[in-house]
């Protein structure tokens, strides 16, 4: 029950976002969709494993793999598509706690913080680049089916 109400969370947090960044009407449903099953993958990877990289770059393979299939489907760039789904696994609580610590004097909380940001900001885009990697080579052939489906 749980996962279903976080699925719905961040569907709707993605679309909500897509709708502040002012994205396309059209690609909304595409883009929540997107960004509530990468949710899904990280939350699911994220009970398995204490590692905070491995559910980030599962989710953001997902996101590019499933936002470069949305962008060809709905005639986008796939950049629309990214940004709103990628919203739920920025680690912005952990760089503001990060912040809060180094301005308190707190250096080696504030050390600790910065790492796992930037760990997971690395993750992110490894997996986003891997998803590149993978999409690469049939997106043309997942071009023309789409085209030859309309």
């Amino acid at each position: 029950m749980r996962l279903l109400i976080e699925l719905v969370v961040s569907f709707a947090s993605t679309i909500g976002f897509g709708i502040i960044t002012n994205i396309p009407k059209r690609t909304l449903l595409p883009a929540g969709i997107t960004g509530s099953l990468a949710w899904v993958v990280y939350v699911v990877v994220a009970g398995q494993t204490p590692n905070m990289i491995l559910p980030n770059l599962l989710a953001a393979t997902t996101i590019g793999l499933l936002a470069n299939v949305a962008a060809i489907w709905v005639k986008a760039p796939v950049n629309v598509m990214y940004i709103p789904s990628l919203v739920s696994l920025v680690p912005g609580a952990i760089i503001y706690m990060s912040m809060k610590n180094f301005t308190l004097g707190r250096e080696t909380a504030a050390q600790a913080g910065l790492v796992k940001t930037l760990s997971i900001a690395i993750g992110l885009a490894v997996g986003f680049v891997i998803a590149e990697a993978i999409f690469k080579p049939i997106r043309r052939p997942l071009r023309h089916w789409f085209e030859a489906r309309r």
